[in-house]
């Protein structure tokens, strides 16, 4: 059995801590002195807990001010993913295939419940537009990436959930940390952008089953370009 740190356990005793005072973010904490006090440990081990939570965005440590709950933001699994992938990818696992096959289950597993749940018309219009960004650059040859990931990104901003939206940009941000050794030179744009409008179009229509095929058939192409032994 692997033993914790006395790091670890100070971290998961600021984290309780958190938790029982019901602090939120940018909730000031106890001071070190205090926490020293109240965990029976040394100051040091408590700078080095809260030093090692700050990297993990669960506290701020502001000098001459004081030590604060973090934005509690999703950035080091980002970071995290994003490297495991590079890393795999780079050892010649399927990395970019594994991280496509989990966002294509998420995507398709909501976009019935995003058709069913009657898209605002300004989303819709905000969907539109980004349509129409990518029409522009088809006919220059290349959709962008950062225009694709706006789109699906923003496909989901009727839900209101944040957590959301930050799980999905995870993937995203992993992908592309990888995507570029793989490279886009497969890029169909006239399918590409057919499939965008095809999905904006069954949201409109708020038709749930069309909007799943749509979002299946978009994926379809880029699983069989990624697929393990493909020739990208």
């Amino acid at each position: 059995m692997v033993r914790s740190t006395v790091s670890e356990d100070i971290q998961a005793r600021i984290r309780q801590l958190i938790l029982d005072r019901e602090l939120s973010p940018g909730s000031l904490l106890p001071a070190e002195s205090e926490l020293t006090e109240l965990f029976g440990v040394s100051r040091v081990s408590v700078r080095e807990a809260l030093k090692a939570l700050q990297a993990l965005q669960v506290v701020e440590i502001r000098r001459g001010s004081g030590t604060y709950v973090g934005s509690l933001s999703l950035a080091p699994l980002v970071e995290g993913l994003a490297f495991r992938a590079a890393v795999r990818h780079r050892s010649g696992e399927a990395s970019l295939y594994e991280l496509m096959r989990v966002r294509e289950a998420l995507e398709v597993g909501l976009i019935d419940s995003v058709a069913a749940a009657a898209v605002p018309q300004e989303d819709l219009m905000d969907l539109r537009g980004i349509v129409a960004v990518m029409e522009r650059e088809a006919a220059g040859g290349r959709i962008a990436r950062s225009t694709d990931r706006a789109f699906h990104l923003a496909l989901y901003r009727s839900f209101g959930n944040h957590l959301l939206s930050e799980v999905l940009d995870a993937f995203w941000a992993a992908m592309d940390q990888v995507r570029g050794e793989v490279g886009d030179s497969h890029q169909e744009t006239a399918v590409t952008l057919a499939h965008h409008r095809e999905i904006v179009d069954a949201i409109a229509a708020a038709d749930g089953p069309r909007a799943s095929a749509a979002m299946r058939t978009h994926f379809d192409g880029i699983r069989e370009r990624l697929a393990p032994g493909a020739d990208a």
